[in-house]
């Protein structure tokens, strides 16, 4: 791994843009400076007028407590032109620092909590450049955007009412960009540090190993952390990979049919002899249950370490401003006594169980209503091809499962624009509460989605044979879809429909390379990466004993997907924002969820395995008696799990000391500042 310094060292190459004199200035002493690094480009309606653009200029420049981001502007090429380029003065970066909750080095070479006021003691707190990473710069700039608001009900100078009409306390970006005023808002990239993130990354020879600090210092933690996973997530399908391998060719003829061969001899195989025998099915049922705990319990110390050095493991203690989407009436916030726009809790719950639940409802039971259509209509082509016989009916033998995959994609898009909708209509005041409602929504879709198919085969058909053939195919087909979309896709897309800037030389005008990365498309969020992934995982930990080179074939794709994905990523879209966090957020639980899940899936599946049914038959056991063996061995297996997941801490022990002595040292700091003050206020003179 590199060195989270190396991306930082120098200033962008969009620094030339314009000289020092051209941009807003500063009443702070500190925050003079003859390097100006652009950090963000703003891109306007072209039949903007200069006056707007000359109020949107003013108000990012303006004090905070006048409503403003107290931000560098430059109008770019000039004040007729559509974009402005957008920097932060030292003063602002650092403020916000302390009001992020992000810890960095201190003078003693331990990650802390920074504070403004004990500034003069952190590292290179001289050099914004290394004491934040481009990324945190970046973000920092957008949330001060995003925290512009209206001081009083005031008009838009150049827009017609209504869409220039702002309301008091109302965010003034989100309304810019309802009227159309603001297109979009990009994140700049620097040129010279991608290219050498490049070739440490998706061009390196090296089959294994990604530079996550690089990383994370240049596209920001919630891109960092999702590499860190795929990367540790592939890491650990090697063992399954391996024994799905040694199974496949090395257990499906032992013991069950070399045990039983006398009797094989004298009666004709039966249809399942191609399936895994008894100790295969356990071996990797059991190896699953295990495998998945051990796994996700592993990841947790490791985000936790990530969380450490990228000094964002103090970031849940601070307490979050409203997002930019959040609205109501105009009052006293209890906690910090500031106005803002408040909304009722009930009538947020009200909304969420009247309105959401009911509209989630909905779409799984039009899951089921495709699903039962689905084998509906493969049943009746299946008896019109067993009547007839002819080439007509074999092709019609397909039909039915391709409308089913038009109908769930169909669906599925369908459904994610709605669980938007409605998580807007929630109207939560936190961004990570909007999140977590937001993602909770689509993972009870994806999982509903994509395995109710699987279980209603396994559990209710009890149809191992049939689960084994469309679980082999699913997998099968998806890597080739996969393959053909993630590598062939993003090349083609490059070599000749993007990348505005190709043709863009190095003395060209500054102006003409912010434009061309304006031009090239917003980048669509992880949301489809996370669901690939937990949709692996679920067919891994949940049914990989019916079908053992799950696995491999998993392993396979991942191994290809992670330089697709940074390909993708530095090449076909613009810099997303990627804000501070300390793990993964509401995908970890899912991942746990489907963890837990997989005990009772396995013991199911190999309860249903055909021969283990037939070993209880020469038995003698009654079915009531196998149902209460299974549940036995099924919460046995539950306790393994979670003892297993109490003996590895979610957390190093290293990393537990070093969060402590902050709340220690953040503690006593608190102590002395309360005595301090006390101490200036007993020198005041009374008031008479």
């Amino acid at each position: 791994m590199t060195s989270q310094k190396e991306p930082q060292e120098g200033l962008s190459t969009s620094a030339k843009v314009t000289g020092p004199s051209s941009w807003s200035r500063v009443s702070c002493p500190c925050c003079i400076s003859s390097r100006i690094e652009p950090l963000v480009l703003i891109q306007l309606a072209e039949n903007v007028q200069p006056i707007t653009k000359q109020w949107i200029m003013s108000i990012i420049s303006a004090p905070v407590k006048a409503g403003g981001a107290q931000l560098l502007v430059h109008p770019g090429e000039d004040m007729k032109g559509d974009m402005i380029v957008v920097a932060a003065p030292r003063c602002t970066l650092l403020r916000v620092t302390e009001d992020l909750g992000l810890c960095k080095t201190y003078q003693d070479g331990n990650m802390t909590a920074f504070s403004f006021e004990d500034r003069d003691n952190f590292c290179n707190i001289d050099n914004m450049q290394q004491f934040l990473t481009l990324a945190e710069r970046q973000y920092i700039v957008k949330h001060e955007l995003d925290s512009m608001r209206a001081m009083e009900d005031q008009r838009i100078p150049g827009v017609p009412a209504p869409k220039g009409k702002l309301k008091a306390r109302e965010s003034i970006l989100q309304k810019l960009e309802k009227a159309g005023v603001i297109r979009n808002i990009t994140p700049l990239h620097d040129q010279k540090l991608l290219s050498v993130l490049g070739k440490q990354w998706y061009s390196h020879k090296s089959l294994w190993g990604q530079p996550l600090d690089s990383i994370h210092a240049y596209f920001g933690g919630t891109i960092a952390y999702y590499f860190s996973f795929l990367d540790f997530y592939t890491l650990s399908l090697f063992p399954p990979a391996i024994i799905g391998l040694f199974i496949t060719f090395f257990l499906p003829s032992a013991n069950f049919s070399s045990a039983n061969k006398t009797e094989s001899e004298s009666t004709p195989p039966k249809d399942d002899d191609d399936q895994p025998s008894v100790s295969s099915y356990m071996v990797q049922a059991v190896f699953s249950m295990l495998w998945s705990t051990v796994f996700m319990e592993l990841w947790k110390r490791r985000s936790a370490a990530l969380s450490y050095r990228w000094g964002t493991f103090n970031l849940a203690e601070q307490f979050q401003e409203p997002r930019p989407g959040f609205h109501g009436e105009v009052g006293t916030n209890p906690v910090t006594g500031r106005l803002e726009p408040l909304f009722p809790e009930w009538k947020r719950r009200l909304r969420i169980g009247l309105v959401s639940l009911p509209a989630v409802g909905v779409f799984l039971g039009l899951v089921v209503m495709g699903m039962t259509g689905f084998y509906f209509f493969e049943r009746l082509v299946s008896g019109w091809h067993k009547a007839s016989g002819s080439y007509f009916t074999a092709v019609l033998l397909y039909v039915p499962s391709i409308a089913h995959i038009v109908y769930t994609n169909v669906l599925g898009n369908i459904y994610r624009n709605v669980a938007l909708k409605l998580t807007e209509a929630e109207n939560h005041r936190e961004e990570s509460s909007f999140d977590y409602h937001h993602t909770t929504k689509v993972l009870v879709f994806t999982f509903f989605n994509n395995f109710a198919v699987l279980f209603h085969i396994a559990f209710f058909k009890e149809d191992l044979p049939l689960l084994r053939k469309r679980l082999s195919s699913l997998l099968i087909v998806t890597q080739l879809v996969n393959q053909f979309t993630e590598v062939v896709v993003p090349f083609l897309v490059d070599r000749f429909f993007t990348s505005a800037d190709r043709n863009l030389k190095e003395d060209d005008p500054e102006v003409d390379h912010l434009q061309a990365q304006g031009s090239l498309p917003t980048f669509p969020g992880l949301f489809a990466e996370y669901i690939e992934l937990l949709v692996q995982f679920g067919y891994l930990s949940l049914f990989s004993c019916v079908y053992p080179l799950t696995a491999p074939l998993l392993l396979l794709n991942n191994l290809t997907e992670i330089r697709t994905d940074a390909y993708k990523l530095c090449k076909l879209f613009n810099k997303p924002f990627s804000a501070p966090v300390a793990n993964m957020g509401v995908w970890q639980l899912a991942f746990e969820v489907l963890s837990f899940i997989s005990v009772m899936s396995n013991c199911w599946l190999l309860l249903l395995s055909p021969r283990v049914k037939e070993l209880t038959e020469d038995a003698g056991l009654s079915s009531s008696k196998v149902l209460i063996i299974a549940v036995i061995v099924e919460h046995v297996l539950i306790i393994v799990k979670m003892i297993l997941a109490l003996m590895i801490p979610d957390e190093p022990d290293w990393v537990r000391i070093k969060r402590e002595q902050i709340e220690y040292h953040s503690m006593q700091a608190f102590k002395k500042q309360r005595i301090a003050s006390s101490r200036v206020a007993d020198k005041l003179p009374l008031k008479a």
